[in-house]
């Protein structure tokens, strides 16, 4: 019966997922989430509170993955500075352009979505996700013997941050590509 439940949760969280991925936060209802996975308002919260606790385990499952994520990535990572930043802006620029219907980072997005509730639990989710990004990318930085390397991956986060949502502003990977050429030219400096 356990593994049944937990095969329950599960698929609500995928749905919820899916929806607050696609739909956003606000526009997605417990009603249709219910739907995508063939179940009842009711059962949906017999499993979570509310959709706001829904929200806190999709935002930690998408964590998970934002995780896995950034290992693929950093397997994929040369060593020297300047390959390193363009391969993690080529892979940056690859997601956007293959995935359907791309709307970039989802925590991102949220946070924007919830500007108005700062105490939002979500948004305690997003800012660890996005801090721990950027100690990775200080990590990667001070290992390629980048000078300056957590200001330099702050720099690299707003450049990342900043061309993804120009690019879902205006389409193309053109601001992915300059911000990747300024991201560059930082890691040169001495």
């Amino acid at each position: 019966m356990r593994t049944q439940t937990e095969e329950v949760r599960g698929r609500i969280v995928e749905a919820a997922y899916e929806s607050f991925w696609r739909q956003g936060f606000r526009r997605s209802s417990v009603d249709s989430i219910a739907e995508r996975v063939g179940l009842t308002k009711r059962t949906v919260y017999a499993y979570f509170r509310s959709k706001d606790d829904l929200l806190a385990v999709v935002m930690q499952r998408y964590e998970e993955l934002a995780a896995e994520r950034l290992e693929h990535i950093g397997k994929r990572l040369p060593a020297d500075r300047v390959g390193l930043v363009d391969s993690l802006f080529v892979q940056l620029s690859g997601w956007a352009s293959t995935t359907p219907r791309w709307s970039g980072s989802g925590f991102t997005r949220l946070v924007v979505e919830l500007a108005d509730l700062p105490g939002h639990p979500a948004r305690a989710i997003a800012h660890r996700a996005k801090a721990k990004t950027e100690s990775w990318i200080a990590e990667r930085l001070a290992g390629a013997r980048v000078a300056n390397a957590q200001v330099r991956a702050r720099e690299i986060m707003l450049l990342m941050e900043g061309s993804m949502a120009l690019t879902l502003i205006h389409g193309g990977r053109d601001y992915l590509d300059a911000a990747a050429q300024v991201a560059k030219h930082l890691v040169r400096q001495k």
